[in-house]
């Protein structure tokens, strides 16, 4: 049973976001891999493109990790200025198509079709919607996004992941259940690695198992709210509105453990974890944060939770690694931890340049080369790989690499064939980094 008659919700996710951008304006990095996220050793992938992506890389892992595994491509740092303007780009476009348009992300939303001037919304009607949405969306930008469409934002969701990379999935009216039930229990909306543990016992994998199991059931072994919830999603209900006022004022992530932890060290890591993992999300959705919230459950099931306020926002994955961190020695943890939550609010629709600030000087440099160098530094400018830059002869490029007071820039825009590199000192007066369209410093 559907709440619409017709497919009219509609997911757009824009492909390998940030990596693309990155391959379109450095066209010597097109169709090979690339990873952008923190680049020192504790940083984390916030994006991988597809020919990473090949190699096993993912959103989220350690960057050490994705350097073991895809040692030959290129490392960047984000560049948030450009993704902003992709991104409001893309966002125009849908707000064309209608008014209730509710962004997830930078480069993610849901838009609500039957709020806008269509007179054909059966699945043919939709299908060309989405068509025409893609093409534009690629002619705008030169990026391209993936579109699902269907009667409700739980399977339009699913349907735009099953139509990555670049392309259209509409789910017919009637047949939502043939598409949800073989689907991995974790597509659902609200089941992360904990809940799928605790429905693994009752035999579930795939979300038609979870069907079969009985409300009551759920509940129990979930609690009220969440167990109704499953129910319902497992069974195609989902009257969920899409709203134009989303606004999230906070963002968190948490862990149940199966058995107590006691031990400091690994409580400290584990926090560290949900520290990377908020930030990575922050980042995603476009804010910084002043707030910073541990959240603890005891062994004996007390619930406790500590804050700490900045003087100022911040995205810096340091800062709140460190804050958390602080937070968790002033509990006494030593009776064993179940729950452990990292959370940030206190939200600002403004990011800095640098994505996951690194803890320690990045790796160098991004791609074909071996050599770790320490990171070149000039009036104030960290000759970070993927950074924009200009030379007063050589004009618009993008640090490949740096160190050793030198820094090796690669003389290519999106506009250009992929560019000869040039070597430079890191104090070279006629170099300059640009942190926004058309402004150096």
């Amino acid at each position: 049973m559907t709440v619409r008659a017709e497919p009219s919700v509609l997911h757009l996710d824009l492909d390998a976001f940030f990596a693309a951008v990155e391959q379109r304006d450095k066209p010597s990095l097109r169709g090979r891999p690339v990873i952008v996220g923190g680049l020192g050793p504790r940083g984390v992938v916030s994006t991988a493109s597809y020919e990473a992506r090949a190699f096993g890389v993912r959103s989220a892992m350690p960057m050490s990790e994705a350097r073991a595994r895809c040692r030959h491509a290129a490392f960047l740092t984000g560049r948030f200025t450009a993704y902003r303007m992709v991104s409001k780009i893309v966002m125009d476009q849908l707000r064309a198509l209608s008014d209730l348009v509710e962004p997830l992300s930078l480069e993610e939303a849901f838009v609500d079709l039957a709020a806008g001037r269509h007179s054909d919304l059966s699945p043919a009607g939709v299908r060309a919607i989405g068509e025409r949405l893609r093409t534009t969306i690629r002619a705008k930008t030169g990026i391209t996004g993936s579109v699902g469409a269907a009667t409700s934002k739980t399977l339009a969701k699913v349907a735009s992941e099953q139509a990555k990379p670049d392309g259209l999935v509409v789910v017919d009216p009637g047949t939502e259940l043939d598409v949800l039930h073989p689907l991995p229990v974790r597509a659902l909306p609200g089941v992360g690695p904990a809940t799928a543990a605790r429905v693994a016992r009752l035999g579930v994998k795939v979300i038609g198992d979870l069907a079969r199991i009985s409300e009551t059931e759920l509940v129990d072994l979930l609690g009220e709210a969440h167990g109704r919830s499953l129910f319902r999603l497992a069974h195609g209900y989902d009257d969920r509105k899409v709203s134009s006022e989303r606004a999230s004022k906070s963002i968190s992530v948490e862990d149940t453990f199966d058995r107590d932890v006691t031990d400091p060290a690994l409580l400290a890591a584990l926090v560290h974890r949900l520290a990377d993992q908020v930030t990575e999300r922050l980042v995603r959705s476009g804010h910084s944060a002043r707030t910073i919230t541990l959240k603890v459950r005891l062994h004996d099931f007390t619930t406790l939770s500590r804050s700490a306020t900045l003087p100022g926002p911040t995205d810096d994955a340091r800062s709140i690694r460190r804050l958390a961190g602080q937070l968790l020695d002033e509990i006494e943890t030593a009776g064993g931890i179940r729950l452990l939550g990292v959370g940030v609010s206190g939200l600002s629709d403004w990011v800095q340049d640098d994505l996951f600030a690194a803890d320690e000087q990045p790796e160098q440099p991004p791609a074909d080369h071996n050599t770790e160098l320490d990171l070149a530094v000039h009036s104030g400018v960290r000759w970070v790989p993927g950074l924009d830059v200009v030379h007063t002869r050589y004009g618009p490029g993008w640090v490949w690499g740096s160190g050793l007071g030198r820094v090796t820039v690669r003389f290519e825009t999106a506009d250009t064939p992929p560019g000869p590199v040039r070597t430079f000192a890191a104090d070279d007066p006629e170099l300059s980094g640009v942190s926004h369209v058309g402004e150096a410093h």
